[in-house]
């Protein structure tokens, strides 16, 4: 059970970073309320599920390499330091929209996927993301356990939707700059600890430690 809240912790550090999602969410949510919100997260949740599928089943048998095994740990330590130091040097350029302009349902969920699945680094984000975790589990668990952990990533990442869609539309009176920003530095510093231990491991393999 502690590795399974472990990894939903990671979905909600690699969900929490304002980059476009969470922009889109927060305008949504503004001008539209809960369900605009929300259906961008979902969207682009979609999107993520598809990578980690295909990520799944065209890298997990390579795993057992050494060399893959360092490899992945080390360039997920690299995109969650990355993903860190964006989310908290973007955190300063953040604003907040109050602009209002109803859009459909299902023109909200497709600009969620749409802003995920067309992201040139979204594939190589998850990559390096769910590669190390496969890394970490496909020697020390089964195939239910993989999956278990990956949805656990999943269930991070719709939690953030939901707190989010809450957030922008709900709690409109506390949504200011300077919180965001807050929770964009916040977010940052958390992928900044997990890179850390990505790195570790890496370190591990390669000194045989």
């Amino acid at each position: 059970m502690t590795v399974f809240i472990s990894y939903v912790l990671l979905g909600l550090s690699l969900a929490a970073p304002l980059g476009p999602i969470n922009a889109a969410q927060i305008d949504q949510g503004i001008k539209n309320g809960f369900f605009h919100s929300w259906l961008i997260g979902l969207g682009s949740i979609l999107a993520e599920l598809f990578f980690i599928i295909a990520v799944f089943f065209g890298v997990v048998h390579f795993l057992e390499i050494p060399f893959m095994k360092t490899f992945l740990w080390l360039f997920g330590a690299f995109v969650l330091l990355y993903t860190g130091f964006e989310s908290i040097a973007n955190s300063q350029k953040l604003e907040v929209s109050h602009s209002r302009n109803k859009d459909s349902l299902r023109k909200t969920f497709m600009t969620g996927f749409l802003i995920s699945i067309t992201n040139p680094l979204s594939i190589l984000f998850w990559l390096g993301i769910y590669g190390s975790v496969l890394a970490n589990t496909i020697n020390r668990y089964d195939h239910f356990h993989l999956v278990l952990y990956g949805g656990a990533i999943l269930v991070g990442l719709m939690l953030w939707d939901v707190t989010m869609a809450c957030i922008s539309s709900g709690f409109r009176r506390f949504l200011n700059t300077r919180a965001l920003r807050g929770i964009s530095v916040l977010s940052g510093l958390c992928l900044f600890g997990f890179a850390f231990y990505f790195g570790m491991q890496a370190v591990k393999l390669l000194f045989h430690l």
